[in-house]
């Protein structure tokens, strides 16, 4: 009798322990499933970027740069921050490349290094969402 009722609550244990361990499973893998992120569409990507218009500026190296950009912020909210923000956009923009030489601008490795600074210093500006990607749109140095 005594071996019967041992029996009869470990197997209850055993199911609820199978249960819990299921449960969490599934819940585990729900929310993985959830966290990764689709990458948006290009309307979607449209929606959320903002044009900055060509920008003149010199350069360190006496040279002169005409440049314009289009920034994706992470969502609309950002988008109309950043809208509003355009006078400090261009700011920074004049102010980062007045510090680089033509040099530090040619090729591809250069317009790479000037949109992941401009990213970095625009998403320290902004408080209602993040900065995604800077594009260049146009450039000509001359």
């Amino acid at each position: 009798m005594k071996n019967n009722k041992l029996v009869m609550i470990m197997s209850v244990m055993l199911v609820a322990i199978l249960l819990v361990g299921t449960i969490a499973v599934v819940a585990v893998m729900k929310l993985s499933a959830e966290d990764v992120e689709k990458e948006p569409s290009i309307d979607e990507v449209l929606e959320a970027s903002v044009d900055i218009p060509e920008v003149t500026t010199n350069l360190a190296s006496n040279d002169f740069i005409k440049i314009s950009f289009k920034i994706e912020t992470d969502g609309k909210k950002a988008k109309e921050e950043l809208q509003k923000r355009d006078f400090q956009v261009k700011n920074l923009i004049i102010y980062e490349l007045s510090e680089k030489k033509a040099e530090e601008l040619q090729g591809k490795e250069g317009k790479m290094n000037l949109e992941e600074t401009l990213k970095a210093k625009l998403n320290d500006l902004m408080q209602d969402g993040k900065i995604n990607k800077v594009y260049i749109t146009g450039s000509l140095l001359q």
